[in-house]
């Protein structure tokens, strides 16, 4: 559990918990959803508990302790498997201290508000940016007050549902800074065995991507801190607490070039020793000149993430992406790889209207990027329509049928595949190419270096290389001897590029649907 902190300048106002449900894979550190939220409750003189799952396995035990003493309760929620955690958590309030108001935010909520709020265990929902509605919340709880004014929630009067008025997205440097004090960074090391920081510069993106939710939530503007800003705090950050490698959250890092390059270069002008990562669009990188993505590395980048999703123009057409370019991956690669920065490349396999051949497409243009460039990896994942995103009128006509309850979504990524165009034969063969695929960029990254090491490798390349160009997938001997000595790497983190969590089959893939 992270720890609570105590207010030193006024008499609290009270106790709020803030609860992170389990989720796959290891942490980056904190979750700074809940830390922003922190940091402008603590400002307001409330008390705030935060219990992270990942490093709280009694989380509700946790829970009980402190809401017999609490306004609220805060659960923030993803799409898929997170759901079930943060109902768990819900359920057990309403067992045992029913009092207490289940505040339900974060992406899931806020794209499919009613759904949730339909649900008897959640009293409210906080919809879109949350730091200052959370405070506002918080004080009309406490006070007992009327919240038909409060801006950014759904709640129930009377049995009815009641959708207040939007609140305006602010200037993320409006609010008071996340409550990094209240992480216990040990606790995360013990369990990542690295001392991570989960940080976020910006939020927004400027594109419409089709398939994204982010354009939904923040309407494509960018939402920035100053360079100086971000250097300041974020090199104080990691003096402060000997953190050695910073994750940013960032939609789209380098949107504002001059901005981003001025942050790198006051990073390595400080003198202070970390690596950092982000997630960007390949069109930004090309922008750059290798000195100033050299300066990235320099100033510790090490990693890289892109939604290239696919190299097949008709596809990025239908995803709105026109401003994905193939000429601009391979040279995002290529500056990456002259200033030894790791890449991860992003595929979106069965979007609606893709073929076959644009799969193939795809697969042989990356699978050329991946025989140039060493230090690209990529994570190809089946698109899942994720609530509120652009393209859901086409879906239902498609014959997607939309979840309704928050059960539903909880299951939806995980589940058998459900996309009808992608089924028996189709999707058997999209899954044979998919390992055909990640099997040919597997063994060239363990080729080595010696002359023997490279042979042997262009040899049993050769063969996948082969099928992958004739579309011919029967009798895959390559597929039945690598499975005895290894798995195909899926998925990885386009904030890590760290490997994660295998699912089985292509059609039991979690997706990352990302710009």
């Amino acid at each position: 559990m992270l720890e609570a902190f105590d207010q030193t300048v006024a008499p609290s106002r009270g106790k709020v918990v803030l609860f992170y449900p389990p989720y796959d894979g290891p942490p980056l550190g904190a979750p700074l959803s809940l830390l922003a939220l922190a940091g402008t409750l603590k400002e307001a003189n409330f008390e705030v508990v935060l219990i992270d799952a990942a490093i709280e396995p009694k989380y509700l035990d946790k829970i009980r302790e402190h809401c017999k003493h609490a306004v609220c309760i805060g659960i923030s929620v993803l799409t898929g498997p997170m759901i079930r955690g943060a109902i768990e958590a819900a359920q057990c309030v309403k067992e045992h201290t029913p009092t207490v108001p289940v505040i339900f935010g974060g992406w899931h909520p806020t794209l499919c508000p009613e759904s949730t709020l339909r649900e008897s265990y959640v009293d409210i929902v906080v919809r879109g940016q949350g730091e200052a509605t959370i405070v506002e919340l918080a004080k009309a709880l406490a006070d007992r007050n009327p919240l038909d004014f409060i801006q950014g929630i759904s709640w129930k009067k009377n049995g009815r549902l009641i959708e207040n008025f939007e609140r305006r997205v602010q200037p993320i440097d409006a609010f008071a800074p996340p409550a990094y004090e209240a992480t216990d960074f040990d606790s995360y090391e013990r369990i990542s065995g690295k001392r991570e920081l989960a940080y976020a510069t910006s939020v927004g993106c400027p594109y419409a991507c089709n398939y994204c939710t982010d354009m939904v939530v923040y309407k494509r503007r960018f939402n920035a801190y100053a360079a100086e800003h971000v250097v300041a705090e974020l090199v104080g950050l990691v003096k402060q607490y000997r953190i050695s490698n910073v994750a940013l959250l960032d939609s789209n890092f380098p949107v504002d070039l001059r901005r981003a390059i001025a942050i790198a270069q006051g990073i390595r002008d400080s003198g202070v020793k970390f690596t950092w990562t982000f997630q960007a669009s390949t069109d930004f990188i090309c922008r750059m000149s290798q000195d100033e993505v050299q300066l990235l590395a320099d100033s510790g980048v090490s990693y890289m993430g892109f939604g290239t999703e696919s190299t097949s123009k008709a596809v990025l057409k239908l995803m709105n992406k026109r401003h994905q370019r193939v000429d601009e991956m391979y040279e995002t690669a290529r500056k990456a790889s002259l200033a030894g920065i790791r890449v991860t490349f992003n595929l979106i396999l069965g979007y609606p209207g893709e073929t076959e051949q644009d799969r193939l497409e795809t697969f042989r243009t990356m699978s050329d990027i991946g025989r140039q460039f060493p230090n690209v990896r990529f994570s190809p994942n089946i698109f899942t329509p994720y609530p509120g995103i652009p393209i859901w009128p086409q879906l239902r006509e498609l014959g997607v049928v939309e979840p309704q309850t928050l059960e539903d979504w909880m299951t939806m990524p995980l589940g058998a595949n459900f996309l009808p165009w992608l089924r028996g034969r189709e999707l058997a063969r999209l899954d044979r190419m998919l390992e055909y695929f990640l099997l040919l960029n597997q063994v060239r990254h363990k080729s080595g270096v010696s002359n023997i090491q490279k042979r042997i490798a262009r040899l049993v390349s050769r063969p996948i290389r082969w099928r992958l160009d004739s579309s011919q997938f029967s009798f895959p001997w390559e597929l039945w001897l690598s499975h005895v000595s290894e798995y195909l790497v899926r998925r990885r983190s386009l904030v890590t590029g760290q490997p994660l969590p295998v699912l089985t089959p292509a059609s039991k893939q979690e997706p990352a649907n990302v710009c």
